[in-house]
């Protein structure tokens, strides 16, 4: 089964770091983000790796063009201008980088790859965000279910203290934050069915929109609900969040072995 991984977007929120790069380059831990999310793809076997690029997509491909070299060990011999790869390590990765284009929207990224995908169910990602979810179990419920898109659900809960409050704007209490008072939202980790391509229109369609309320209203959306660990990295300071869980080696998302 492919993996589609969207990271064509500007990542405008965190422009200290995507002004050189697109957002899923950003590094945690002295790799992009990008690589941990592949990382925990490729731990539960999915390695066919299909990147909707867009914003600064020559980054993404020279990336991969240069992994191999990225991960040797080499010997350089100035004199006769020759190089030697003492060794190296790669992953058993399928990676097809497609430049979606620039401006194009989550839906339209998707319909770009359809020839990529063909008629198999495939899974689907942002390139932002990162998770314990187990993905075959993920993908188990999937074809259980038997609808055309399964998303990834996760109660955000709230950030602040919560004011009880009457009908006349009384506040009747005070109380701190539960995890009850969040709202179940989309994280991503999808699995998606070719039927997906049929309610997208193009280019300026926006996944979360007509595509996803379509086939709500027609019983063909799935919710399965995530009680593990997800973080979106959006600014600056979750970047720095992640940056201290991978440092201080207590990164729930890295299933993987080394």
């Amino acid at each position: 089964m492919k993996t589609v991984i969207l990271a064509g977007g500007y990542g405008t929120r965190i422009s200290e770091e995507s002004q050189l790069k697109p957002k899923p380059m950003v590094e945690i831990g002295g790799k992009p983000i990008l690589w941990h999310i592949m990382k925990g793809y490729a731990h539960y076997g999915y390695t066919d790796f299909i990147i909707c690029a867009g914003y600064k997509q020559e980054v993404i491909k020279q990336y991969f063009f240069d992994y191999y070299l990225h991960n040797a060990d080499v010997s350089f011999d100035l004199k006769t201008n020759t190089m030697t790869v003492l060794n190296s390590y790669s992953e058993p990765w399928n990676v097809t980088v497609v430049d979606t284009g620039r401006d194009t929207m989550t839906g339209g990224r998707i319909k770009r790859i359809q020839r990529y995908v063909g008629e198999e169910p495939f899974m689907l990602t942002y390139g932002d965000g990162v998770s314990d979810i187990d993905l075959r179990e993920l993908e188990r419920y999937h074809r259980q279910c038997g609808r055309t898109v399964t998303i990834s659900s996760y109660n955000v809960g709230q950030q602040y203290g919560v004011l009880d409050v009457d009908d006349g704007g009384r506040v009747t209490g005070f109380r701190e934050k539960q995890d009850l008072d969040g709202s179940l939202i989309n994280i991503g980790f999808m699995v998606c069915n070719s039927g997906i391509f049929d309610v997208i229109d193009g280019d300026s369609t926006v996944l979360e929109k007509q595509p996803l309320e379509t086939l709500a209203a027609r019983g063909e959306l799935q919710s399965r609900e995530h009680d593990g660990f997800w973080k979106c990295m959006d600014n600056v300071r979750d970047k720095r969040q992640l940056e201290a869980l991978w440092s201080a080696g207590n990164a729930p998302w890295k299933v993987w072995n080394d």
